[in-house]
C-alpha cells in the first residue's frame, strides 16, 4: 500500500551506508569474535578538551534557547574569519549559513537549484549521497569519473565534455570520499576559467580540506574572484575536529542564497545547537594543536595501511593524498565489490564498505577507514593477507 503513495525515486535510493555495515559486524561479534572496523568515516578521537569545555560552559551560562536559523552571529563572525584567512575567501557573516552537521547544505543545495530533468555532475567515485540527492529531486546525476591511474584525481579534460545546456550543479569534492584525492591547483583554475561565463552553480565539499597531507593547502574554487558568487562551499566540525556527535556545519555562498536557504532551516529544524555554535567558536579560535596531532597520526596511519596493502600479492591501492581513506584495488581476485566486502568481514572479520556505493564501474574496489588505531590496521593487514591466500582469480 505505502508504495504507491510514496515517490518512486525514494524508492530506488538505498546505498551500502557504513552505519549498515557495521550493524553487519555486530552478528560476528555476537558470536565473540573480534572485528576491526573500518567502515565508518569517523575519527576515533575524542574531541579536544577545550573545545567541549566551551559546549559545557555555554549550556552553563543559559545558550540552550533558540538561535537565529542562519547562524549565531559571533559564531558567523568567527567562520568568515577562518575562510578568509585559512581558505582565501573573501567571506562575511553574511555569506555563512549554519547547520547541523554539513549535509544539511547539500539538501538545501537541491532543494533550491534543481528540479526534474535537469543535470548534476558528480564525482565518480564520491560521496554517494550526491546521487541519492540528484535522484531524489528527479534530475540526472552524470558521472565525472576519476581513474586509478591518475591516482583519482579530477581534471577538467575529465569535466569539459560533460557540460551540457542542462547542468545547473557541479559538484567538487577534494580531498575525496572514498579516494583520498585532491584537485590540483592548476585543475582548479582551469575549472575556474572554464565556468567563467556559465550559469552553473558549483558546490565545493571541503570537508576534509584540513586533513591533506601536502605541504601547501588545497586550492578552494571559491576563492577565485568570478566563482565566489556562483559557488556555494561545504564544510564543517566532525572531521578535523572530531566532532561527528555534535553535528555542527556550515556553507558558505551568496547573500542572495542564504536568504533563500533561511525559510528551509525553519520547516526543517529551526536552528543549530545554540551551545553547539559557542563550541564551535572555540574551535577555530582556540589552539589547532590537537588538530595538527590527529592530522599527522592519519599520515603514520595512511602510510601504514598503503604500504601493506600494496605488500600483498594482486592488491594495488593509490596513495591518498588527505582524508582517513584507501581504496584498494582487489580486481584480481574475480570478485564484484559486494563480494570482496562481504568475503573479508566473514572471513577476517574485518568490516568495509563496497567500492561500488560510491560510483560506477567500480566492482572490485572496496574502502577501508584507517581512523582507527595502528595496532587494529597491522591486524586487519595480516588477516587480510591471510584469507586473501584462499582466494582464486
Amino acid at each position: 500500500m505505502f508504495k504507491n503513495l510514496m515517490n518512486q525515486n525514494a524508492l530506488e535510493m538505498h546505498i551500502v551506508s557504513g552505519f549498515e555495515m557495521k550493524q553487519k559486524a555486530k552478528k560476528y561479534e555476537d558470536q565473540g569474535n573480534k572485528v576491526i572496523h573500518l567502515e565508518l568515516g569517523e575519527p576515533d578521537f575524542n574531541t579536544p578538551a577545550n573545545i567541549t569545555k566551551a559546549g559545557i560552559e555555554a549550556m552553563n551560562k543559559g545558550e540552550s534557547h533558540y538561535a537565529q536559523p542562519l547562524g549565531v552571529p559571533a559564531f558567523k563572525e568567527e567562520i568568515a574569519k577562518y575562510v578568509r584567512e585559512y581558505k582565501g575567501v573573501e567571506a562575511q557573516a553574511g555569506n555563512v549559513v549554519v547547520t547541523p552537521g554539513a549535509k544539511p547544505i547539500l539538501f538545501y543545495t537541491f532543494l533550491t537549484f534543481i528540479k526534474p530533468g535537469d543535470e548534476v555532475i558528480i564525482p565518480d567515485p564520491g560521496f554517494p549521497i550526491y546521487k541519492v540527492l540528484a535522484k531524489y529531486m528527479g534530475a540526472t546525476p552524470v558521472s565525472l569519473k576519476a581513474t586509478e591511474e591518475n591516482k583519482f584525481r579530477l581534471t577538467l579534460k575529465d569535466l569539459e565534455p560533460l557540460v551540457t545546456s542542462k547542468t545547473k550543479l557541479i559538484i567538487l569534492s577534494s580531498p575525496n570520499n572514498p579516494t583520498g584525492s585532491i584537485i590540483e591547483q592548476k585543475e582548479i583554475e582551469a575549472i575556474a576559467e572554464f565556468l567563467r561565463d556559465k550559469d552553473i552553480i558549483v558546490l565545493s565539499d571541503e570537508i576534509y580540506d584540513r586533513l591533506y597531507f601536502g605541504e601547501d593547502k588545497i586550492l578552494s574554487i571559491a576563492s577565485i574572484p568570478h566563482m565566489q558568487d556562483k559557488t556555494i562551499l561545504l564544510d564543517g566540525f566532525s572531521k578535523a575536529y572530531a566532532m561527528t556527535g555534535w553535528r555542527l556545519g556550515y556553507g558558505i555562498m551568496h547573500e542572495s542564497i542564504a536568504k533563500v536557504f533561511n525559510p528551509l532551516i525553519v520547516a526543517s529544524n529551526s536552528c543549530t545547537n545554540t551551545f553547539i555554535q559557542y563550541a564551535g567558536i572555540e574551535a577555530y579560535r582556540g589552539p589547532q594543536d590537537e588538530v595538527e596531532k590527529m592530522k599527522a597520526e592519519f599520515k603514520v596511519r595512511r602510510d601504514l595501511l598503503v604500504n601493506g596493502l600494496n605488500s600483498i600479492p594482486h592488491v594495488s591501492c593509490v596513495l591518498p593524498d588527505g582524508a582517513f581513506y584507501a581504496f584498494p584495488n582487489f580486481k584480481w581476485f574475480g570478485k564484484s565489490s559486494d563480494e570482496m566486502a562481504a568475503y573479508i568481514l566473514e572471513n577476517a572479520y574485518i568490516s568495509s564498505l563496497p567500492g561500488s556505493t560510491f560510483g560506477e564501474d567500480l566492482e572490485g574496489y572496496v574502502r577501508f577507514s584507517y581512523a582507527t588505531s595502528r595496532d587494529n590496521l597491522n591486524e586487519a593487514l595480516n588477516r587480510l593477507e591471510s584469507v586473501l591466500k584462499k582466494v582464486k582469480s
